[in-house]
């Protein structure tokens, strides 16, 4: 049985605020109190003063906090932070600040073992929290998707999951499978973009002795998952004759295997899942229109990890916790953790992850620091850095050089970006988890710009 385990511990101001109304409720997201995870919010009400034995921090104290540590203010639009001369520093976005000097804050301040999170609504936290589940860390866009899939589940026969690679389209599918009337039934998940040129056929739809040359009876995926759930990931990369033989088999719940003339009768559902619009696919004739329509919908899209910070530290709890090493986790690799874009996700973290604490441990380290994340753990791709050159560079415009072709994928998640934020290059710097000037240059590598800094 699953054991979820709520997080949440909001303040009164903070549950009247959220109870009263929808609108949106500015303030700061604590994730991470004397280097233990959590996910409170702290309405901000113009201006918070934030120390050891604050009344709005509640009973978890971080005795690294002095007692008038910061002062952070937000005109609506943005989070400024004043140090007040605190003896351990305030850090914003990983640069320490001058006593006295305020700074707009946009991914992360750090005050002493503490970590809080600028948030334009810390409403739905204050409405969910973050749950520990069985399989998933749960933030509030999470569960608000998890709940699509159940009511998906209980009355749909098909779910097609939308969302970046590595943020846990499996885990969903399993969820999708395991809440529908077949969760009894087996649970087959195919990567159709593994399936070797030529094979599909055969792996989706079995084989029957003498097909082929050297054939055996061999059963198939659709076969495998009678009574459960069938799980195509990468659906569209399947080849389109195959994409016809699939519907028909969805259609009439019969397989036809290669060198059969019976069908066989089949009763399951299908969950489908892609990191590419299948409308678009559909458009450029990489997936049948007709198959689309079988599969396509109802759709549920996954938020990148980007946008679910506050699941962050706990999964950076739950991967050192996996390896089984008895190290601690210093403050420094969760703050350096959520100011990194992490475009593989949950995946590429708990890679990096893991190789922070072997690094850690291959030094003898008696807690895990920033300074063991790879440099490049959680960067955005990017064209590679320019080598160094005697030649003093030219002022007569030249032909852009030859290198790594250009990545669209990247491009495309740049525009959708854009547009999402009304071309807004601070709001999209801060929605994509990159710093305004890493975000310019990319953008100028595309031949994209932004109307504002917002």
């Amino acid at each position: 049985m699953e054991h979820d385990r709520s997080t949440l511990q909001p303040s009164d101001a903070l549950g009247r605020a959220a109870d009263s109304s929808d609108a949106p409720v500015p303030g700061l997201l604590r994730v991470l109190c004397a280097g233990r995870a959590m996910a409170v919010g702290l309405p901000l009400e113009g201006e918070l003063l934030l120390g050891r034995g604050a009344e709005a921090l509640g009973a978890d104290q971080d005795p690294r906090m002095s007692r008038s540590h910061a002062r952070v203010r937000t005109d609506g639009r943005r989070f400024w932070v004043t140090d007040q001369g605190s003896q351990n520093g305030t850090f914003v976005d990983g640069v320490p600040l001058p006593a006295g000097t305020p700074h707009e804050a946009q991914r992360v301040i750090r005050m002493g073992d503490s970590l809080f999170i600028p948030c334009a609504d810390v409403g739905p936290v204050a409405r969910r929290g973050v749950v520990l589940a069985r399989d998933f860390v749960r933030g509030p866009a999470m569960q608000q998707l998890l709940d699509r899939v159940e009511r998906s589940a209980g009355h749909g026969f098909t779910l097609h999951i939308h969302g970046e690679s590595g943020t846990g389209k499996e885990g969903v599918a399993r969820a999708f499978h395991e809440r529908g009337p077949r969760a009894s039934g087996p649970f087959v998940a195919v990567n159709c973009a593994a399936i070797p040129q030529g094979l599909a056929e055969r792996l989706l739809f079995g084989a029957r002795r003498g097909a082929f040359s050297g054939a055996d009876d061999a059963e198939g995926y659709l076969q495998a998952a009678d009574g459960g759930t069938l799980f195509l990931d990468e659906v569209a990369e399947l080849e389109l004759g195959v994409q016809a033989k699939l519907l028909r088999a969805l259609e009439t719940r019969e397989v036809l295997p290669l060198g059969s003339s019976k069908p066989r009768k089949v009763d399951l559902r299908v969950c489908s899942a892609g990191n590419k619009d299948l409308r678009a696919q559909v458009a450029s004739g990489r997936m049948r229109e007709d198959l689309y329509f079988r599969l396509g919908r109802p759709e549920v899209g996954l938020p990148p990890l980007r946008r679910r910070p506050e699941e962050l530290p706990f999964l950076v709890e739950r991967f050192v916790e996996e390896l089984g090493a008895h190290l601690s986790v210093h403050v420094s690799l969760h703050e350096a953790c959520l100011l990194r874009a992490w475009p593989g996700n949950v995946r590429e973290l708990r890679v990096e992850v893991r190789s922070a604490v072997q690094e850690a441990l291959l030094h003898e380290a008696a807690r895990i620091e920033s300074r063991h994340l790879g440099p490049n753990a959680g960067a955005v791709f990017g064209p590679p850095p320019a080598a160094p050159s005697a030649v003093a560079p030219s002022t007569t415009e030249q032909a852009p050089p030859r290198g790594k072709p250009l990545d669209e994928a990247e491009r495309s998640r740049l525009e959708a970006a854009l547009r999402a934020n009304q071309g807004n290059v601070a709001a999209t710097a801060r929605a994509l988890g990159l710093h305004r000037t890493q975000l310019r240059r990319l953008l100028e590598r595309h031949g994209l710009a932004g109307s504002g800094e917002g």
